[in-house]
């Protein structure tokens, strides 16, 4: 399997509105913004966490 169909993305707290994270996708099985609970360190607490662009 090729390693060409994944790219990294950054995730952002929908609280705080910070860019916590950084992990990657595959482009063709994941078609919309990957959503995640993580934590959030500002924050203190787990929170959603969107894709950014």
């Amino acid at each position: 399997m090729s390693a060409d169909n994944r790219i990294n993305i950054l995730l952002a707290c929908t609280e705080c509105k910070r860019r916590n994270y950084s992990t990657c996708k595959n482009k063709k099985t994941t078609k919309g913004r990957l959503e995640l609970k993580k934590y959030c360190p500002w924050d203190k607490k787990m929170t959603l966490h969107r894709e950014t662009r």
